[in-house]
Protein backbone atom coordinates (compact mmCIF):
# COMPACT_ATOMS: atom_id res chain seq x y z
CA UNK A 1 0.00 0.00 0.00
CA UNK A 2 1.50 3.34 -1.03
CA UNK A 3 1.49 6.49 1.12
CA UNK A 4 -1.49 8.04 -0.68
CA UNK A 5 -3.67 4.95 -0.17
CA UNK A 6 -2.68 4.74 3.48
CA UNK A 7 -3.59 8.42 3.99
CA UNK A 8 -6.97 7.97 2.31
CA UNK A 9 -7.75 4.95 4.52
CA UNK A 10 -6.84 6.81 7.72
CA UNK A 11 -8.84 9.85 6.64
CA UNK A 12 -11.87 7.70 5.82
CA UNK A 13 -11.63 6.09 9.24
CA UNK A 14 -11.35 9.42 11.09
CA UNK A 15 -14.35 10.94 9.28
CA UNK A 16 -16.75 8.17 10.31
CA UNK A 17 -15.19 7.10 13.62
CA UNK A 18 -16.73 9.91 15.71
CA UNK A 19 -20.17 9.37 14.15
CA UNK A 20 -20.03 5.62 14.78
CA UNK A 21 -18.87 6.18 18.36
CA UNK A 22 -21.70 8.63 19.07
CA UNK A 23 -24.30 6.26 17.60
CA UNK A 24 -23.05 3.34 19.66
CA UNK A 25 -23.01 5.38 22.87
CA UNK A 26 -26.63 6.36 22.28
CA UNK A 27 -27.62 2.73 21.69
CA UNK A 28 -25.88 1.62 24.88
CA UNK A 29 -27.39 4.53 26.79
CA UNK A 30 -25.64 7.89 26.99
CA UNK A 31 -27.25 9.84 29.87
CA UNK A 32 -25.70 13.10 28.71
CA UNK A 33 -27.34 12.85 25.28
CA UNK A 34 -30.76 12.42 26.86
CA UNK A 35 -29.99 15.20 29.33
CA UNK A 36 -29.13 17.64 26.54
CA UNK A 37 -32.41 16.90 24.77
CA UNK A 38 -34.55 17.60 27.86
CA UNK A 39 -32.75 20.38 29.74
CA UNK A 40 -31.41 23.54 28.13
CA UNK A 41 -28.73 24.90 30.46
CA UNK A 42 -29.35 28.36 28.98
CA UNK A 43 -32.03 28.73 31.67
CA UNK A 44 -29.17 29.35 34.12
CA UNK A 45 -27.48 32.09 32.06
CA UNK A 46 -29.24 35.12 33.62
CA UNK A 47 -28.23 34.09 37.15
CA UNK A 48 -24.71 33.12 36.08
CA UNK A 49 -24.10 36.40 34.28
CA UNK A 50 -25.57 38.44 37.14
CA UNK A 51 -23.34 36.59 39.61
CA UNK A 52 -20.09 36.67 37.65
CA UNK A 53 -20.07 39.83 35.55
CA UNK A 54 -21.40 42.48 37.92
CA UNK A 55 -18.39 44.72 37.25
CA UNK A 56 -18.18 44.15 33.51
CA UNK A 57 -14.96 43.87 31.52
CA UNK A 58 -12.47 46.70 31.89
CA UNK A 59 -11.31 46.40 28.28
CA UNK A 60 -11.00 44.20 25.25
CA UNK A 61 -7.38 43.27 25.89
CA UNK A 62 -6.44 39.70 26.69
CA UNK A 63 -8.31 36.46 26.21
CA UNK A 64 -12.12 36.81 26.43
CA UNK A 65 -13.78 34.99 29.37
CA UNK A 66 -14.96 31.42 28.83
CA UNK A 67 -18.71 31.16 28.40
CA UNK A 68 -20.36 30.99 31.83
CA UNK A 69 -22.89 28.31 30.82
CA UNK A 70 -20.09 26.10 29.50
CA UNK A 71 -18.23 26.46 32.80
CA UNK A 72 -21.37 25.68 34.80
CA UNK A 73 -21.93 22.53 32.74
CA UNK A 74 -18.38 21.50 33.66
CA UNK A 75 -19.22 21.94 37.36
CA UNK A 76 -22.35 19.89 36.78
CA UNK A 77 -20.34 17.03 35.27
CA UNK A 78 -17.79 17.31 38.06
CA UNK A 79 -20.45 16.99 40.78
CA UNK A 80 -22.36 14.18 39.09
CA UNK A 81 -19.29 12.03 38.53
CA UNK A 82 -17.59 13.02 41.81
CA UNK A 83 -14.38 14.29 40.20
CA UNK A 84 -11.65 16.61 41.43
CA UNK A 85 -10.59 19.67 39.42
CA UNK A 86 -7.66 17.79 37.92
CA UNK A 87 -9.78 14.73 37.12
CA UNK A 88 -12.56 16.66 35.40
CA UNK A 89 -10.03 18.42 33.15
CA UNK A 90 -8.49 15.05 32.24
CA UNK A 91 -11.86 13.40 31.60
CA UNK A 92 -13.06 16.19 29.31
CA UNK A 93 -9.89 15.86 27.25
CA UNK A 94 -10.19 12.08 27.21
CA UNK A 95 -13.94 11.48 26.78
CA UNK A 96 -15.78 12.28 23.58
CA UNK A 97 -19.17 12.17 25.31
CA UNK A 98 -18.09 14.92 27.76
CA UNK A 99 -16.90 17.19 24.97
CA UNK A 100 -20.08 16.58 22.98
CA UNK A 101 -22.20 17.52 26.01
CA UNK A 102 -20.14 20.68 26.51
CA UNK A 103 -20.00 21.58 22.83
CA UNK A 104 -16.19 21.50 22.77
CA UNK A 105 -14.66 20.28 19.49
CA UNK A 106 -10.99 20.95 20.14
CA UNK A 107 -9.17 19.72 23.26
CA UNK A 108 -7.19 22.97 23.23
CA UNK A 109 -10.43 24.70 24.26
CA UNK A 110 -10.81 22.64 27.45
CA UNK A 111 -10.44 24.90 30.54
CA UNK A 112 -7.63 23.91 32.90
CA UNK A 113 -8.17 22.87 36.52
CA UNK A 114 -7.21 26.30 37.91
CA UNK A 115 -9.87 27.98 35.77
CA UNK A 116 -12.46 25.45 36.97
CA UNK A 117 -11.49 26.08 40.61
CA UNK A 118 -11.64 29.85 40.13
CA UNK A 119 -15.07 29.69 38.53
CA UNK A 120 -16.49 27.48 41.28
CA UNK A 121 -15.08 29.79 43.96
CA UNK A 122 -16.58 32.83 42.23
CA UNK A 123 -20.06 31.29 42.36
CA UNK A 124 -19.52 30.22 45.97
CA UNK A 125 -18.47 33.69 47.12
CA UNK A 126 -21.76 35.27 45.95
CA UNK A 127 -24.03 32.40 47.02
CA UNK A 128 -25.18 31.76 43.45
CA UNK A 129 -25.91 28.04 43.87
CA UNK A 130 -29.07 28.65 45.89
CA UNK A 131 -30.45 30.91 43.17
CA UNK A 132 -29.52 28.35 40.48
CA UNK A 133 -31.39 25.70 42.50
CA UNK A 134 -34.48 27.94 42.55
CA UNK A 135 -34.11 28.62 38.81
CA UNK A 136 -34.44 24.93 38.06
CA UNK A 137 -37.45 24.54 40.36
CA UNK A 138 -39.11 27.37 38.41
CA UNK A 139 -38.22 25.55 35.18
CA UNK A 140 -39.84 22.32 36.44
CA UNK A 141 -43.00 24.14 37.46
CA UNK A 142 -43.17 25.81 34.04
CA UNK A 143 -43.01 22.33 32.49
CA UNK A 144 -46.08 21.31 34.48
CA UNK A 145 -44.45 19.51 37.40
CA UNK A 146 -46.48 20.07 40.57
CA UNK A 147 -45.42 19.84 44.22
CA UNK A 148 -48.81 19.62 45.90
CA UNK A 149 -48.48 16.35 47.80
CA UNK A 150 -47.05 15.67 51.25
CA UNK A 151 -43.53 16.46 52.41
CA UNK A 152 -40.74 14.28 53.79
CA UNK A 153 -37.86 15.67 55.83
CA UNK A 154 -34.67 13.88 56.78
CA UNK A 155 -30.96 14.54 57.22
CA UNK A 156 -27.75 12.95 55.96
CA UNK A 157 -24.08 13.39 56.82
CA UNK A 158 -21.70 15.24 54.51
CA UNK A 159 -18.20 13.93 55.21
CA UNK A 160 -15.32 16.43 55.33
CA UNK A 161 -11.52 15.94 55.53
CA UNK A 162 -10.69 14.98 59.12
CA UNK A 163 -8.72 17.44 61.22
CA UNK A 164 -5.88 16.55 63.57
CA UNK A 165 -5.91 19.08 66.41
CA UNK A 166 -4.80 19.11 70.03
CA UNK A 167 -7.36 18.88 72.82
CA UNK A 168 -6.83 22.54 73.62
CA UNK A 169 -7.43 23.52 70.00
CA UNK A 170 -10.58 21.41 69.79
CA UNK A 171 -11.87 22.96 73.00
CA UNK A 172 -11.46 26.44 71.55
CA UNK A 173 -13.16 25.41 68.33
CA UNK A 174 -16.16 24.07 70.27
CA UNK A 175 -16.36 27.40 72.12
CA UNK A 176 -16.60 29.18 68.77
CA UNK A 177 -13.13 30.71 69.06
CA UNK A 178 -11.52 28.85 66.16
CA UNK A 179 -10.60 32.10 64.38
CA UNK A 180 -8.18 32.89 67.21
CA UNK A 181 -6.05 29.83 66.44
CA UNK A 182 -2.96 29.51 64.19
CA UNK A 183 -2.72 33.24 63.48
CA UNK A 184 1.05 32.91 63.70
CA UNK A 185 0.97 30.27 60.94
CA UNK A 186 -1.43 31.42 58.18
CA UNK A 187 -0.50 28.52 55.87
CA UNK A 188 -1.58 26.03 58.54
CA UNK A 189 -4.73 28.00 59.35
CA UNK A 190 -5.71 27.93 55.68
CA UNK A 191 -6.11 24.14 55.95
CA UNK A 192 -8.02 24.12 59.24
CA UNK A 193 -11.79 23.73 59.27
CA UNK A 194 -13.29 25.38 62.36
CA UNK A 195 -16.90 24.92 61.20
CA UNK A 196 -17.10 21.12 60.82
CA UNK A 197 -17.88 18.99 63.88
CA UNK A 198 -17.55 15.41 65.16
CA UNK A 199 -20.61 13.36 66.04
CA UNK A 200 -21.70 9.75 66.57
CA UNK A 201 -24.66 7.82 65.25
CA UNK A 202 -25.40 4.18 66.00
CA UNK A 203 -21.81 3.67 67.13
CA UNK A 204 -20.25 5.18 63.97
CA UNK A 205 -18.19 8.37 64.14
CA UNK A 206 -18.61 11.14 61.55
CA UNK A 207 -16.79 14.40 60.94
CA UNK A 208 -18.09 17.19 58.78
CA UNK A 209 -21.52 18.60 58.10
CA UNK A 210 -25.13 17.55 57.78
CA UNK A 211 -27.65 18.34 55.08
CA UNK A 212 -31.32 18.59 56.01
CA UNK A 213 -33.65 18.23 53.02
CA UNK A 214 -37.36 18.56 52.33
CA UNK A 215 -38.63 16.30 49.56
CA UNK A 216 -41.98 16.23 47.77
CA UNK A 217 -43.71 12.92 48.44
CA UNK A 218 -45.26 12.65 44.99
CA UNK A 219 -42.19 12.95 42.78
CA UNK A 220 -39.16 12.80 45.13
CA UNK A 221 -37.89 16.21 44.05
CA UNK A 222 -35.87 18.17 46.63
CA UNK A 223 -37.72 21.38 47.48
CA UNK A 224 -35.35 22.95 50.00
CA UNK A 225 -32.27 22.18 52.08
CA UNK A 226 -30.19 23.48 54.98
CA UNK A 227 -26.54 22.73 55.81
CA UNK A 228 -25.34 22.60 59.42
CA UNK A 229 -22.36 21.20 61.33
CA UNK A 230 -22.66 17.42 61.80
CA UNK A 231 -23.39 17.65 65.54
CA UNK A 232 -26.66 19.55 65.05
CA UNK A 233 -29.52 17.15 65.81
CA UNK A 234 -31.95 16.39 62.99
CA UNK A 235 -34.84 17.88 64.97
CA UNK A 236 -32.98 21.21 65.33
CA UNK A 237 -32.48 21.85 61.62
CA UNK A 238 -35.80 20.96 60.04
CA UNK A 239 -37.91 24.00 60.95
CA UNK A 240 -35.91 26.23 58.60
CA UNK A 241 -37.11 24.06 55.70
CA UNK A 242 -40.80 24.82 56.20
CA UNK A 243 -42.62 27.66 54.42
CA UNK A 244 -46.10 28.81 53.42
CA UNK A 245 -46.31 26.34 50.54
CA UNK A 246 -46.30 23.46 53.05
CA UNK A 247 -49.48 24.53 54.83
CA UNK A 248 -52.22 21.86 55.15
CA UNK A 249 -49.90 19.11 53.91
CA UNK A 250 -48.73 15.91 55.62
CA UNK A 251 -45.16 15.94 56.93
CA UNK A 252 -43.43 12.56 57.30
CA UNK A 253 -40.58 12.31 59.81
CA UNK A 254 -38.64 9.42 61.34
CA UNK A 255 -38.37 8.62 65.05
CA UNK A 256 -35.50 11.08 65.48
CA UNK A 257 -38.06 13.90 65.28
CA UNK A 258 -40.29 12.49 68.03
CA UNK A 259 -41.66 15.27 70.20
CA UNK A 260 -41.79 17.83 67.38
CA UNK A 261 -45.53 17.48 66.72
CA UNK A 262 -46.36 20.92 68.14
CA UNK A 263 -43.71 22.61 65.99
CA UNK A 264 -45.07 20.96 62.86
CA UNK A 265 -48.65 21.98 63.73
CA UNK A 266 -47.53 25.58 64.28
CA UNK A 267 -46.68 25.64 60.57
CA UNK A 268 -50.16 24.38 59.68
CA UNK A 269 -49.01 20.88 58.74
CA UNK A 270 -50.14 17.41 59.78
CA UNK A 271 -47.27 15.55 61.54
CA UNK A 272 -46.82 11.88 60.67
CA UNK A 273 -43.91 10.87 62.89
CA UNK A 274 -42.64 7.38 63.64
CA UNK A 275 -42.84 6.56 67.34
CA UNK A 276 -39.72 5.93 69.36
CA UNK A 277 -39.16 3.28 71.99
CA UNK A 278 -37.55 4.20 75.30
CA UNK A 279 -35.84 2.40 78.13
CA UNK A 280 -38.37 0.21 79.95
CA UNK A 281 -41.01 1.37 77.47
CA UNK A 282 -40.49 -0.63 74.25
CA UNK A 283 -42.80 -0.19 71.31
CA UNK A 284 -45.92 -2.31 71.29
CA UNK A 285 -46.74 -4.52 68.33
CA UNK A 286 -49.40 -2.04 67.30
CA UNK A 287 -46.89 0.82 67.39
CA UNK A 288 -44.40 -1.22 65.35
CA UNK A 289 -47.07 -1.94 62.74
CA UNK A 290 -47.98 1.75 62.62
CA UNK A 291 -44.31 2.70 62.17
CA UNK A 292 -44.00 0.28 59.26
CA UNK A 293 -47.03 1.88 57.62
CA UNK A 294 -45.59 5.38 58.03
CA UNK A 295 -42.15 4.25 56.86
CA UNK A 296 -43.49 3.04 53.52
CA UNK A 297 -43.83 6.71 52.60
CA UNK A 298 -41.08 8.21 54.77
CA UNK A 299 -38.43 5.90 53.28
CA UNK A 300 -38.84 7.56 49.87
CA UNK A 301 -36.34 10.17 51.02
CA UNK A 302 -33.75 7.38 51.25
CA UNK A 303 -34.00 7.03 47.47
CA UNK A 304 -32.76 10.62 47.22
CA UNK A 305 -29.80 9.98 49.53
CA UNK A 306 -29.14 6.69 47.77
CA UNK A 307 -28.78 8.42 44.39
CA UNK A 308 -26.44 11.03 45.87
CA UNK A 309 -24.37 8.38 47.62
CA UNK A 310 -24.19 5.81 44.81
CA UNK A 311 -24.70 7.51 41.44
CA UNK A 312 -22.97 10.73 42.52
CA UNK A 313 -20.16 8.99 44.41
CA UNK A 314 -21.01 10.15 47.89
CA UNK A 315 -21.89 13.14 50.02
CA UNK A 316 -18.33 14.36 50.47
CA UNK A 317 -16.71 17.79 50.58
CA UNK A 318 -13.02 18.23 49.85
CA UNK A 319 -13.02 21.88 50.91
CA UNK A 320 -12.61 23.88 54.10
CA UNK A 321 -15.39 25.79 55.85
CA UNK A 322 -19.17 25.80 55.97
CA UNK A 323 -19.53 28.37 53.15
CA UNK A 324 -18.01 25.97 50.65
CA UNK A 325 -19.90 23.05 52.23
CA UNK A 326 -23.19 24.88 51.68
CA UNK A 327 -22.26 25.50 48.04
CA UNK A 328 -21.41 21.82 47.60
CA UNK A 329 -24.73 20.70 49.11
CA UNK A 330 -26.65 23.14 46.91
CA UNK A 331 -24.88 21.91 43.76
CA UNK A 332 -25.40 18.29 44.81
CA UNK A 333 -29.13 18.78 45.28
CA UNK A 334 -29.47 20.73 42.03
CA UNK A 335 -27.69 17.95 40.15
CA UNK A 336 -29.98 15.37 41.75
CA UNK A 337 -33.09 17.37 40.78
CA UNK A 338 -31.95 17.65 37.16
CA UNK A 339 -31.56 13.88 36.86
CA UNK A 340 -34.78 13.26 38.78
CA UNK A 341 -36.64 15.54 36.37
CA UNK A 342 -35.26 13.59 33.41
CA UNK A 343 -36.38 10.34 35.01
CA UNK A 344 -39.89 11.68 35.60
CA UNK A 345 -40.24 12.91 32.00
CA UNK A 346 -38.94 9.62 30.55
CA UNK A 347 -41.26 7.59 32.78
CA UNK A 348 -44.24 9.63 31.60
CA UNK A 349 -43.26 9.10 27.96
CA UNK A 350 -42.87 5.36 28.44
CA UNK A 351 -46.25 5.20 30.18
CA UNK A 352 -47.90 7.16 27.35
CA UNK A 353 -46.41 4.78 24.77
CA UNK A 354 -47.56 1.72 26.73
CA UNK A 355 -51.10 3.04 26.83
Amino acid sequence: MNKLSRYRKLRYKSVFESENQSSRLNVIGNPLERLSSLVDFEIFRPTLEASLFTGGRKGNAGRPPIDCVLMFKILFLQRYYGLSDHQIEYQIVDRTSFRAFLGIENVDDVPDEKTIWKYREALTSVGAYDKLFEDFRTFMEAKGLQFNEGRIIDASFVVAPRQRNTREENAKIKEGKGDELWNDNPHKKFHKDVDARWTKKRGDTFYGYKQHVKVDKGNKVILSYVTTPANVHDSKGFEQLLDESDKDKDLYLDAGYAGQESTVKEHGMNPIICEKGRRNHPLTEKQKAENRRKSKTRCLVEHVFGFEEQSMHGLIVRTIGIVRAKANVAMTNLTYNIFRYIQIVCNKRELAIAQ
